[in-house]
Formats: structure tokens, C-alpha cells, sequence
């Protein structure tokens, strides 16, 4: 079992950074505190396996908005077995209450900009399914005069072919009356 001692310094009170680092250590089998200085940084003691230690601190020592850790220094130290949990150490209350709401806003911040980005490509996928939408309107036109272009044709084949079978039955008559009139039956 090891002990590490780390200061992080930059933005790293106000806005959830001792959150962050408490839900950091569920996964692993550390125990310790992680505390605001009223210097402006953050204090971590924790206790557990070195390779447990070292995942957490690259996993704690990040740039990732809203939090931006400029500083890191670790000490490292023998565990003393002091620690049941692993747990965020509050200061006063209105203090807290204040910085829980510059996280909130924070939170809706980030929560604001995704949605904004959200409903961006939303408008991107509606202009896409409008141009989707105008191709099947074109498609069914196409679709409507060509049906009707064939039902044309299939009027104008029939007349013709009426016309023609017409003609065909009167040069008949008259060659069965000819072929009659020369005495010859058909």
C-alpha cells in the first residue's frame, strides 16, 4: 500500500473538480479525502495500491472544461491505514453553496452548447430529408407522365389500329364483292 500527497493548482475550485476526483477513486480500492485550500488549490491524500494511485492521477490530473489543472504536485509517502472511505472534505456551507452553483451553471453551460450542436445537426438531417422529399415529389412526377404518356400512346395505338382494321375490313368487303361479281366464292 502507498500514500500520495498532491496539490493541484489552476482552475480547480468552483467548478466540480473535488466531485470529479470522488467519483475517480469508485472504481478503485482507494481511500483518503480530497479538500479546497484557501489558497485556491485543491489537496488530495490517498491511500491504496501504487498502480491504483497512478491511474487516478492521470485520470485527475486534466484539462477538461470546465476544470484546467496547471499544476500537479505529488509526494509520495507509506499508507498509515487512516482512511476508511475516500471522501470530499466540504468547508463552510454557504461557500459550498456558491461554488455547487458555479458548477450548476457550468453544467447548464455545457449542457447548452451540446444542445445547441444537438438541434444543429437536427436542422442538417430536416434540410436533408426536405432534399429527399423533393427527389421522391420528382420522382412520382416523372412516374405520373410516364403513365400517362403510356396510357397516351396505348389510345393513340388503339385508334390507329381501329383505323386501320377499318380500312382492312372495307378493302375486304370489296374484294369479297368483286371476287362475287366475277362469280368466284369466297
Amino acid at each position: 500500500m502507498k500514500r500520495f500527497v498532491a496539490v493541484a493548482q489552476g482552475r480547480v475550485q468552483r467548478v466540480g473538480y473535488r466531485e470529479h476526483v470522488y467519483n475517480e477513486t469508485f472504481e478503485r480500492n482507494i481511500s483518503g479525502y480530497v479538500k479546497n485550500l484557501d489558497t485556491g488549490e485543491v489537496e488530495i491524500v490517498a491511500e491504496g495500491s501504487e498502480s491504483d494511485l497512478r491511474d487516478l492521477i492521470n485520470e485527475i490530473n486534466i484539462i477538461r472544461r470546465p476544470i484546467a489543472v496547471k499544476s500537479f504536485a505529488v509526494r509520495w509517502e507509506e499508507a498509515t491505514g487512516e482512511y476508511a472511505d475516500f471522501e470530499i472534505i466540504r468547508g463552510d456551507i454557504q461557500e459550498e453553496t456558491f461554488e455547487r452553483m458555479d458548477y450548476a451553471g457550468n453544467a447548464l453551460h455545457s449542457m447548452d452548447t451540446k444542445l445547441d450542436r444537438m438541434l444543429d445537426k437536427q436542422d442538417q438531417m430536416l434540410g436533408k430529408q426536405d432534399q429527399m422529399l423533393d427527389k421522391q415529389d420528382q420522382t412520382l412526377q416523372i412516374a405520373r407522365e410516364t403513365k400517362e404518356e403510356i396510357v397516351g400512346l396505348r389510345s393513340d395505338t388503339r385508334k390507329h389500329l381501329d383505323d386501320e382494321f377499318g380500312e382492312i375490313r372495307k378493302e375486304l368487303v370489296s374484294i369479297k364483292d368483286a371476287l362475287a361479281r366475277a362469280g368466284i366464292q369466297v
